[in-house]
C-alpha cells in the first residue's frame, strides 16, 4: 500500500505532465479524445485514490474547500489560453505558453510543499489542527485530490465551452 505522500505525489506528477503534454504549443487541436482525456482519467484517479469520502463534518468541508480550490484555479488556467480557429483547418485549436505552463507548474510545486510539509516540516501543527477540528489524514488528502481533479475538469470544460462558442468556419470555400 502507497503511503498518503506517495498517492498525493503520484497523483501531482500525473497532473502536471498530463497538462503540459496536452496544452502547450501552438494550435492543439480541440478534438473528443482531447476533451474525454480528462474524464478518462479522474474516472481511473479517484477510485483508486480516493478509498472513502467524508460525507460529514469538517472532512467533507476540507474536501469542499479543494474542490473550490480546483474550481478557481481551473477557470484561472482556462482563461491563460487561446482558444481559436485554426487558419489551415478552420477547426477550434487551443495555445498555451510560458504564462501557463508557470501558472501550472507553480500550482503543483505548492501543491507538492504542502503535502510534504505536513508531513516533514509542520506535522505537529497540522495534526493539532485536524485533531481540534477532527480532520482525518485521508479527508486532506481527498481535498487535495479533489482539487487537481476538480481544477483539470474545469480547464477541460471552459476549453470545450470557448470551442464551442467560436464564430463559424474561418475557411472559405477555394474557387478553382
Amino acid at each position: 500500500m502507497l503511503s498518503e505522500l506517495t498517492e498525493a505525489m503520484i497523483v501531482n506528477g500525473v497532473v502536471l505532465a498530463t497538462v503540459l503534454a496536452t496544452d502547450l504549443g501552438p494550435a492543439r487541436k480541440v478534438g473528443p479524445m482531447r476533451l474525454l482525456r480528462p474524464l478518462i482519467a479522474a474516472a481511473v484517479v479517484i477510485p483508486l485514490f480516493v478509498a472513502q469520502p467524508v460525507t460529514h463534518g469538517n472532512g467533507l468541508v476540507v474536501e469542499i474547500a479543494g474542490a473550490v480550490a480546483g474550481l478557481l484555479g481551473g477557470l484561472a488556467a482556462a482563461a491563460l489560453m487561446r482558444v481559436y480557429r485554426s487558419p489551415k483547418t478552420g477547426k477550434p485549436v487551443s495555445q498555451a505558453g510560458a504564462p501557463y505552463a508557470i501558472f501550472w507548474t507553480v500550482v503543483i510545486a505548492a501543491r507538492a510543499a504542502f503535502s510534504y510539509g505536513a508531513g516533514h516540516w509542520f506535522t505537529s501543527q497540522i495534526v493539532s489542527w485536524a485533531i481540534a477540528n477532527q480532520v482525518s489524514e485521508a479527508a486532506i488528502t481527498d481535498g487535495l485530490i479533489f482539487m487537481a481533479i476538480v481544477m483539470v475538469l474545469v480547464r477541460t470544460g471552459g476549453l470545450r465551452i470557448r470551442a464551442s462558442r467560436l464564430p463559424g468556419h474561418a475557411l472559405e470555400p477555394q474557387s478553382a
